[in-house]
């Protein structure tokens, strides 16, 4: 049997650097946020900065390590063998949990999966030994630390309105202060601003990053006592001396070096808080897996049988071994670093507080569409309030800047301001400082991303254009929240009974279950990134000129074309085969494809603005261009559905006559397809001409095989469905090769 918790002990090791990984992927969001989305310095200086933070605050992070072995639950009303059946099911859920809302891009709380996860494995373990002694359900009580649990709970749900209206109120107030053109502000308003916002992170990194350490416990004689006493006895004076300080500093910065403070705010925030995200989360991915190995060793001490060896060890203080630490900070960094995962996650933050327009990810629902409505009801009733002279001064603070379109560049705008970047950092330091000194518990993941989203809408971030998509996105992020603390508390409890049933073998099963999600996960994110990045991707048009157009659109034709050849390819031989997936397959990519295509006609708006005086009528030819590339995408789109409806219905396939007619067409747009391609890779439009010819040929190979049609169902023919279906085909595929034909004809009418 020891060799049997040694196993799971090493087991524990090696989940604790998956869980590591997978944390670090989302948990990347609270820190780097802020900085990438408003471009203030360079990426790699970014993570350079947080790599620095996250190295220190791991190395300070030992005290933390307690909340894992007492903080949920009573450890003295355990047995060893209780305890690491506990600490195995939190681990493989962990893991799993956290590795799921990366797939899918969406920030979570590392702090609240480890708690309830806690929490559910514990209950669960609790109610098994209350069965088997014969006791009832209250008892529960005596192993679970029930005012603990409670105080979490009431912390996230204050966490996540406090932090929204916070943010929400200071932006507003800085907004007014300092206008979007903050860079021409006298020195006093950036001193002021720099002032405050130094002061709040420095307090921050004082408190949360140190003070929640085992060094803030040790003694100096020169300041009366421990460092931590200090720090809570002397809030104000510390505040104030460092508002002082750091004022004077910004004004020096920024009246005689000509520093732009704002970027050292934001580089000094992404520090702090990634010097307290590493301080104070790592207890979640690594504090189970330590205190199942304190727990082994104390219990090879003890000489007692495990199911007898009660964990009351792990009530007292003990310190973890800094060289573990040290290890553990190294794998959050290289994680940091390498992890494609955390970009994605930290891309849906950034995309949803954005002050420009974003493709955005989340469709407007019923509560998000009242909410706006209900917003905009109250701000038109609020406004009637307020003089016009006073919301004209305010609304002048609130006018954004134009800024000029450089061809190849405006497409890397940075998501929003530096003064909003830094108010993000600078409250959400504040708000994460108050908290621990007032040892309220809160999710840091809560706090940074609700102030963002808080400050986005003072900010006015969320106009007409975006707010419902933008409301619905932090909807499905917050419900994915609660969604974390269910599924945490219900799966762990079901994988610890599992685990009591099943003892070892259940322990193997579940590890290979969890390696395999993992690895699935990882091989779809891989797929998906390439798709994303495929060179079959359209482009949007940046240039000025009609010759410029022409080149680009050139470029999207041919994809546009290559795609469209495949997937009625695929369709053709889905249905001919009646296969299912492979029809799934091309009404998929259909989708894929249409999207884009929107997406090239939502940015007509700012090609418009981009254009030259003397070449506007590129305009016209780029929205005819998008137009007959919709109609392509449509036409391609009903044969794919109509058909994957078809035989997903179960419906009567092709008979040979119709499926050799079919793969007769698809055969010629193929090869016709193909052709068009070359002419447009090669931009040699002047062929032209010689296409346009094809196109009544091919139009009267279709009319000819639907008359076939027609006279085999008034012979032989005897299924509705097919019937339908095959004459659906041959219009659309009529529609298809028309709206193939205005394309080129649009070419070579625009390069005569």
């Amino acid at each position: 049997m020891d060799n049997f918790y040694l196993l799971m002990i090493a087991a524990l090791a090696i989940l604790a650097i998956a869980d590591l990984v997978v944390g670090v992927s989302n948990d990347a969001v609270n820190f780097l946020n802020s900085a990438i989305g408003s471009k203030a310095v360079s990426f790699k200086t970014i993570m350079i900065v947080a790599s620095i933070g996250i190295a220190f605050g791991a190395v300070f992070s030992s005290g933390m390590m307690e909340v894992a072995r007492k903080g949920i639950f009573n450890p003295g009303m355990f047995m060893f063998s209780d305890i690491m059946i506990i600490f195995m099911a939190v681990m493989i859920t962990d893991i799993l949990l956290l590795d799921f809302f990366n797939s899918i891009g969406m920030p979570t709380s590392t702090t609240v999966s480890i708690v309830f996860e806690l929490l559910g494995a514990a209950v669960a373990v609790s109610l098994i030994k209350i069965g088997a002694d014969g006791g009832n359900f209250a008892d529960v009580a005596n192993y679970i630390n029930t005012a603990k649990a409670t105080m979490i709970i009431f912390g996230i749900l204050l966490s996540v309105i406090v932090a929204f209206s916070v943010g929400a109120i200071v932006q507003y107030f800085s907004r007014l202060l300092l206008s979007f053109n903050f860079e021409k502000k006298a020195a006093w308003a950036g001193a002021l601003f720099g002032g405050v916002a130094l002061s709040s992170i420095m307090y921050f990194i004082l408190m949360k990053g140190i003070g929640g350490t085992n060094y803030a416990a040790q003694s100096f004689d020169l300041i009366g006592g421990t460092i931590k006493d200090f720090l809570e006895n002397f809030v104000y004076q510390i505040i104030v001396i460092n508002l002082i300080f750091w004022s004077a500093v910004s004004y020096i910065l920024i009246n005689f070096f000509k520093i732009n403070i704002y970027k050292i705010i934001i580089i000094a925030g992404t520090f702090a808080l990634a010097l307290a995200f590493a301080g104070n989360d790592l207890v979640n991915f690594i504090g189970v897996p330590i205190a199942g190995w304190q727990s082994y060793e104390a219990w090879v001490a003890s000489g007692v049988p495990a199911n007898e060896f009660a964990m009351s060890v792990l009530a007292e203080k003990v310190a973890t071994p800094t060289m573990l630490l040290f290890i553990a900070g190294m794998i959050m960094v290289l994680t940091l670093w390498f992890s494609s995962k955390a970009k994605a996650v930290v891309k849906t933050s950034v995309d949803l507080s954005s002050q420009s327009d974003t493709k955005e990810r989340f469709e407007p629902t019923f509560t998000s569409r009242v909410l706006v409505r209900g917003s905009i009801l109250f701000s038109r009733y609020f406004s009637v309030l307020i003089p016009n002279s006073i919301q004209n001064k305010i609304d002048k603070q609130f006018e954004k800047p134009v800024i000029a379109l450089v061809q190849g560049k405006k497409l890397e705008l940075p998501a929003f301001d530096l003064v909003r970047a830094a108010v993000n950092l600078m409250v959400s330091g504040v708000l994460i400082s108050i908290a621990t000194s007032y040892k309220l518990p809160l999710s840091t993941t809560y706090v940074t991303f609700m102030v963002a989203m808080g400050s986005s809408l003072a900010d006015r971030a969320w106009g007409s254009e975006s707010a419902v998509y933008r409301v619905a996105g932090v909807l499905n992020v917050i419900g994915g929240w609660f969604f974390t603390a269910i599924m945490a508390f219900v799966a762990s409890g079901v994988t610890a009974y599992l685990i009591f049933l099943g003892g070892p073998t259940m322990i193997a099963i579940l590890l290979l279950i969890a390696v395999v999600l993992l690895v699935r996960n990882s091989l779809r994110h891989i797929k998906k990134s390439k798709e994303t990045k495929a060179e079959d991707s359209l482009n949007r048009s940046e240039s000025k000129s009609v010759k410029g157009v022409i080149e680009e659109s050139a470029d999207n034709i041919s994809k546009v074309l290559k795609r469209v050849s495949k997937i009625n390819e695929n369709t053709i031989n889905g249905l001919i085969n009646e296969d299912l997936p492979t029809l799934k397959k091309a009404k998929n990519a259909v989708v894929k494809l249409e999207a884009e295509i929107e997406d090239l006609q939502n940015n007509i708006f700012y090609f418009i603005k981009n254009l030259d005086e003397t070449s506007v009528s590129a305009s016209t030819f780029y929205i005819d261009v998008i137009g007959d590339l919709q109609d392509i995408a449509q036409s391609v789109g009903f044969i794919s559905k109509v058909s994957h409806k078809h035989i997903h219905n179960n419906h009567k396939g092709l008979k040979t006559n119709q499926a050799k007619e079919l793969k007769e067409i698809d055969e010629k747009l193929t090869h016709l397809f193909s052709k068009i391609r070359t002419i447009f890779d090669n931009r040699s439009f002047n062929k032209i001409t010689s296409l346009l010819e094809e196109k009544q040929e091919l139009l009267s190979i279709v009319s000819a095989y639907a008359q076939k049609q027609v006279e085999r169902t008034r012979t032989t023919e005897s299924s509705p469905k097919n019937t339908t279906l095959y004459f659906s085909i041959l219009l659309e595929t009529e529609d298809l090769i028309k709206a193939t034909m205005d394309l080129l004809e649009l070419y070579a009418t625009k390069k005569k």
